[in-house]
């Protein structure tokens, strides 16, 4: 019981990143009923961008201060790139097609982007050594926090407000809920639908971004296929928390953060439990969590029952 509080928070940091990621998810879905399988991958480039700025244009042993700042305006610049980029050469064209249509394209975009980064990009055919914030670890009682994840914890948060405000105040973010209620009824009041959906891919994007730079201060490390089983855990989250709701994607996030980090820590201790190993363990129950909302509470956590739009 003395881990407990420190496998909370490790679940809260988990499932803040979880929840950046899953935001993406839960707002394409919310405007075009699209789950970009893809955007896995947007967090991906989005990490890349931001290590490229590191190594090949900032001046050799830049200060973090300075560094971290240009990093994650790196970072949103190249997932935001390719996630309009996907919109519109991808989906866009497929926007009136049956849905099994632009699934497999995300699939396949996926991917794409994963060969891409992997074939084109320096090195990335192994692990890429993330730069660190110098100073900590910081201790608070039984609790443990690594400099690293005082971003995530910064930074998960002060996302949140900036988007229930701009989504709550803006006249673009009343537009995108107006468009996510009935696109034609939107259109016929003069919203421009298609820049809305772009703007619904570029915020996704952007908050894919500042997780991709969680996820390299975290770990240490990133790689081209870092975005496929991490997205796949934020689309579970975005459809826990409710999917087309965005503070359901957040919430969802930290349920499955926690859910993760008590059964790494606890479960996989059973005899019998630990053949799998911790982390194969926290994969697995991730995914019961998800069946198990599913079959109880299919329209998730903060979700509505609605009627399937045509």
């Amino acid at each position: 019981m003395n881990e407990l509080p420190q496998q909370l928070v490790n679940g809260l940091l988990l499932g803040s990143m979880y929840g950046l990621v899953a935001i993406g998810y839960t707002m394409v879905y919310g405007i075009v009923q699209l789950i970009n399988f893809a955007h896995g991958e947007i967090f991906m480039t989005g990490a890349f961008g931001a290590i490229t700025v590191y190594l090949y244009i900032l001046p050799d042993g830049t200060s973090m201060v300075i560094a971290l700042p240009l990093m994650l305006i790196g970072a949103m610049i190249v997932a935001v790139t390719v996630a309009v980029g996907a919109e519109r050469f991808a989906y866009r064209p497929l926007r009136g097609a049956p849905r099994l249509a632009p699934l497999i394209t995300a699939i396949g975009l996926s991917l794409a982007l994963q060969q891409a980064v992997w074939a084109w990009y320096p090195k990335a055919d192994r692990p890429l050594k993330f730069p660190q914030i110098e100073g900590g670890p910081f201790e608070f009682g039984n609790v443990t926090i690594q400099t690293g994840d005082i971003f995530l914890f910064l930074a998960a948060p002060i996302s949140m407000a900036i988007l229930g405000y701009f989504v709550m105040k803006t006249r673009t973010g009343r537009g995108m809920q107006a468009t996510a209620q009935d696109p034609d009824t939107a259109k016929l009041m003069g919203i421009n639908t298609d820049r809305i959906i772009v703007v619904a891919f570029a915020l996704g994007a952007i908050f894919a971004a500042v997780g991709g730079v969680a996820y390299g201060l975290k770990y240490g490390q990133i790689d081209f296929r870092m975005g496929f089983i991490l997205g796949l855990k934020a689309f579970t989250a975005a459809v826990l928390g409710g999917i087309g709701n965005i503070y359901g994607a957040m919430l969802g996030g930290l349920v499955l953060g926690v859910a993760e980090a008590l059964s790494t820590a606890y479960i996989a201790d059973i005899p019998g439990m630990d053949k799998l190993g911790s982390q194969s363990w926290a994969d697995v129950w991730a995914f019961v969590l998800l069946i198990l909302v599913l079959l109880f509470r299919p329209q998730g956590l903060l979700g509505e029952r609605v009627a399937d739009r045509a």
